[in-house]
């Protein structure tokens, strides 16, 4: 929560992890974006005329309202449409939910409707663009809680999903502790970095950093409360 994505994906590409920014998703609103928590899955698949009525929506076992009602207090509900912004991922009722429910963020490769309600809401939520049209117009909603794609990325049901203004990252669950910490310490480096270029030091040895930088810094890191 105290890191930026930008931060993040810099930290998983020295483990050799490029593939985990979710492609063409921004926040509906920047000044509500920040989140963490791990992910719980909903997918669909393109929409089947004689499946995906009204009638077949209204059903208790519905998959895509069983995803608000399971999603776990604290987690983040990832839905994936294949980059399907014919039809709503969700809609505010939807949306408000799960904020009641103690749900931290929904995300989609697609888009939700009512996009006045819910920035309203003061919620993450964070999509490709609005899509107005009724969620069974053009999506099937297919599985819950399983490895699904999300604009380019692999999310498996446990990640650790993190979002602020610039976007959303997938931090894989087994090293989500330790990229913590190390994006912890590059962005308490890149305070420092920020407060030497003010008072005009060149980039160069300070970022990236050279032997005497990292010296430099740790002096600096030890004299802050």
């Amino acid at each position: 929560m105290t890191v930026s994505s930008g931060t993040l994906t810099t930290v998983l590409f020295r483990r050799g992890l490029r593939t985990r920014y979710i492609s063409g998703v921004l926040p509906l609103d920047p000044a509500c974006a920040r989140f963490a928590g791990p992910a719980f899955t909903l997918r669909f698949i393109p929409a089947r005329e004689d499946i995906d009525t009204m009638e077949r929506y209204a059903s208790a076992d519905h998959v895509q309202r069983r995803a608000i009602e399971e999603c776990p207090p604290g987690a983040v509900l990832v839905i994936s449409t294949g980059n399907e912004c014919r039809a709503a991922s969700a809609g505010d009722i939807m949306i408000a939910r799960l904020q009641q429910r103690g749900v931290v963020a929904a995300v989609t490769d697609g888009g939700f409707r009512d996009t006045p309600d819910i920035r309203a809401l003061g919620f993450p939520v964070f999509q490709r663009q609005p899509a107005v049209p009724s969620s069974p117009i053009a999506l099937h909603p297919a599985d819950l809680d399983r490895p699904v794609g999300c604009g380019g990325v692999a999310v498996f049901p446990g990640d650790i999903v993190v979002g602020d203004g610039d976007g959303v990252v997938v931090i894989p669950a087994g090293i989500a502790d330790e990229i913590a910490d190390e994006a912890i310490n590059q962005t308490q480096y890149e305070d420092f970095v920020t407060e030497k270029v003010a008072e005009g030091r060149s980039i160069f040895g300070l970022f990236p950093p050279d032997s005497e930088s990292l010296r430099e810094f740790e002096i600096w890191k030890a004299g802050r409360p």
